[in-house]
């Protein structure tokens, strides 16, 4: 894969809030991904930035709005089919506001110790680890479907 070349055909966000050891996590309901754990998030709207769209799709997701919000990393996506998405990764730190179940998905908390990788997109074991360390990254990826073909990951000062 060329990812130098590569571009996306959609860009989208990821939100997770981690506080007090443990993560805020959601079974995705329907949808790309969907019976999958993953974190609030979803397609960038037209005009919007990434942060925007973290905040809006989080609280349409799960009903909070995330605090103390910064961009923590970026993945890309080539799927087999042609799909290409781009998303943009962010942390939060605390949040306001009740959570709740919607048509998208179901919100719950992990503990850092006990993330349910096994229920989640199989590239999510290889950056979390940044996410929840504070260590910007950059994740690609290909997928055939949900089976993924490759990983690269690359943090600040390594390759």
């Amino acid at each position: 894969m060329d990812w130098v070349a590569w571009q996306p055909g959609e860009k989208a966000v990821l939100c997770f809030i981690v506080e007090e050891g443990r993560i805020l996590l959601i079974e995705k309901k329907r949808g790309l991904g969907a019976g999958k754990v993953n974190g609030p998030g979803g397609r960038i709207e037209v005009g919007e930035t990434p942060l925007q769209a973290a905040l809006r799709e989080t609280e349409e997701e799960v009903g909070v709005l995330p605090l103390g919000v910064r961009q923590a990393g970026v993945l890309s996506f080539q799927f087999t089919d042609g799909y290409a998405l781009h998303c943009t990764v962010f942390r939060a730190d605390s949040f306001r506001g009740k959570f709740r179940e919607t048509e998208e998905a179901i919100p719950f908390w992990s503990e850092l110790d006990s993330i349910p990788f096994e229920r989640m997109w199989a590239d999510d074991v290889h950056w979390m680890k940044y996410l929840l360390g504070g260590t910007y990254f950059e994740g690609f990826f290909s997928f055939d479907q949900d089976r993924m073909l490759s990983c690269r990951v690359r943090v600040a000062g390594l390759s």
